[in-house]
């Protein structure tokens, strides 16, 4: 008689189950797009921006579980001369995340990024509020590390979680001392550079990114993306990670393909 009602019992709750997920309805996750409004009675792609769809009550889950999620604050320090790619691929990566991110340049003056693209920083040195992250990129990175008032600073923020360089932007942190003592990459052309001018760090070729634990330093304009991907992967899960990589159509992405020299590993 007992087993016929745990039958029974398993046989009403895989109907209702089945029921519920008949009658759920799909939205796409928040995208900024006018499809955040929409409605679908099924599964699949949005219609609108491709994001694969998920039901109403996963969404609600998502939206709690993101309440409860420290949200990061990530300055990005742009110099004259910065290299597109090397900021606008993980500012996308960290966007699609919900980071916080913010630009920030000696002065609030407009600044041009390869003779092209003008950008007005939100903040300059002296009004930059404090972050999690702490940014720096390629494309006349002298520009930052050979001022004295920038260097300055980068060294005075002492309440920083994580630096985050691309590129040449590694050279700002191992001026600033960031470096010394651990192992780091950047831009194929000035690996040379970085290991003749500061011996106190430890160089790595051939090498996308490498995790010192506080500190990330990414290869060349589109290893920064992978960086920022490794980066959304230890603060929100393998799993975000993939989404954001889905999201951005970045299908060279190969997760834990960088050097990892931190016990905060998302790939084990």
């Amino acid at each position: 008689m007992l087993k016929e009602v745990i039958v029974f019992v398993a046989f009403l709750i895989t109907l209702t189950s089945h029921a519920q997920h008949a009658t759920s309805t799909y939205v796409c996750p928040p995208c900024d797009n006018t499809c955040d409004t929409k409605t679908f009675k099924k599964g699949g792609l949005c219609d609108v921006c491709h994001m694969k769809l998920i039901t109403k009550e996963q969404l609600q889950m998502d939206m709690e579980n993101k309440k409860n999620t420290e949200i990061k604050t990530i300055a990005f320090y742009l110099q004259d001369g910065v290299e597109v790619l090397d900021f606008a691929g993980p500012m996308e990566v960290f966007a699609y995340a919900g980071y916080k991110v913010f630009t920030v340049s000696k002065t609030k003056e407009y600044i041009i990024s390869q003779g092209i693209l003008k950008i007005k920083p939100d903040y300059s040195i002296k009004d930059a509020p404090e972050a999690d992250v702490l940014a720096f990129f390629g494309g006349n990175a002298h520009n930052a590390y050979e001022d004295k008032e920038v260097m300055k600073w980068v060294q005075d923020r002492t309440n920083v979680d994580l630096y985050f360089s691309v590129c040449t932007g590694a050279l700002v942190l191992a001026k600033a001392g960031v470096l010394d003592g651990n192992t780091a990459t950047t831009f194929h052309s000035a690996l040379e550079g970085l290991e003749k001018n500061y011996p106190k760090v430890k160089v790595r070729r051939d090498v996308r990114f490498v995790d010192n634990g506080k500190v990330i330093t990414t290869a060349g304009v589109s290893a920064g993306i992978d960086g920022a991907l490794h980066l959304v992967a230890r603060f929100q899960g393998l799993e975000k990670a993939k989404e954001v990589a889905f999201y951005m159509e970045y299908d060279k992405w190969k997760p834990g393909e960088g050097l990892i020299l931190t016990k905060e590993n998302p790939y084990k």
